[in-house]
């Protein structure tokens, strides 16, 4: 089973996905574009911009693309989307939308970690809480209309990894 947790940042996607793999038999975990870019030596600019997420986007449709069939990915297609359209609400996304949409039909679960009221992650300003927050609902808006298996989960990590198992059993 592919699973691939989205959301915005602070939302913790990445101890999740850490949490599942320790608890999911057998599995590898894909770390996030931007760090497996970052090793490979990719130089994101220091405030985000379009073109780094077009780059992480296409680089995750490699990633869910080649992959094996019991894999964790920490973001995906969808969310890096969303990142790009928020920052830049004038680039013409339908394309890049379809093929989002393709790639995650690849996916088994959609794992949504949604930013909760009151915030489970203290968030700064150097954060970027504005960004975070319309990402955020974007993917609300976004998870129904992907066509695939999706939760969204909430609560304690252990909460939420239980959500999860729960839901792949």
């Amino acid at each position: 089973m592919r699973i691939a947790i989205v959301g915005a940042h602070k939302v913790g996607k990445t101890t999740l996905a850490e949490e599942l793999l320790e608890n999911l038999s057998g599995y590898a975990l894909e770390m996030e574009p931007y760090y497996q870019l970052e090793e490979s030596g990719y130089e994101f600019s220091e405030i985000p911009t379009a073109e780094d997420f077009l780059e992480q986007f296409n680089y995750s449709v490699k990633l869910v693309s080649k992959s094996e069939s019991k894999v964790i990915f920490d973001r995906c297609v969808i969310d890096i989307l969303a990142y790009l359209h928020v920052i830049d609400p004038g680039k013409n996304i339908e394309s890049l939308f379809d093929t989002a949409q393709t790639i995650i039909a690849g996916i088994d679960l959609l794992v949504f970690v949604p930013i909760e009221e009151p915030d489970l992650i203290s968030v700064h300003r150097s954060d970027q809480p504005k960004l975070r927050s319309q990402v955020n609902d974007l993917l609300h808006d976004w998870m129904g209309d992907l066509g695939i298996a999706a939760i969204e989960v909430s609560g304690t990590l252990f909460s939420r990894r239980d959500q999860v198992i729960a839901k792949i059993s």
